[in-house]
């Protein structure tokens, strides 16, 4: 493995982290705590994996410019500044939230997820699609 395949390797691990966050909210849904709490470690511990390999690759093989004009350039561009913007935004508020957890603040912590895990899950999707539009569809 080579700098230049990370990309498909976070893009692997965004779609591994949306199956995680899916799955523990099925659980937490049907009340199983302790499965929740091992699957949203999970797509931390994954959506951690995502942001060195990201990090990694952008200081070693550096930025990746969209080529395209037009309308693809434009839709590209709706994904990616909410995903940019949210995907800074998302990890205070995921680290406060992991903290309510770990301490006990349970009402805390359904108060900050409420709105937290609909925004990780549109972070994690579209850097799915960030990945597609950049290294396959429009290359």
């Amino acid at each position: 493995m080579t700098f230049q395949d990370l990309p498909l390797a976070n893009a692997i691990l965004n779609s591994i982290t949306v199956v995680l966050l899916t799955a523990g909210w099925i659980q937490i849904k049907k009340g199983n705590r302790e499965a929740h709490r091992k699957l949203m470690t999970a797509a931390f511990v994954v959506s951690a994996l995502f942001l060195a390999g990201y990090l990694t690759h952008k200081v070693t093989v550096g930025p990746k410019l969209f080529p395209m004009q037009g309308w693809p350039r434009a839709v590209y561009f709706s994904i990616l500044f909410p995903h940019t913007i949210l995907a800074i935004v998302n990890l205070p508020f995921l680290l406060a939230a992991i903290w309510f957890a770990i301490t006990g603040k349970f009402e805390s912590h359904k108060k900050i997820t409420r709105w937290l895990w609909p925004s990780w899950m549109f972070v994690s999707v579209t850097g799915v699609l960030v990945y597609l539009m950049l290294y396959q569809w429009f290359v």
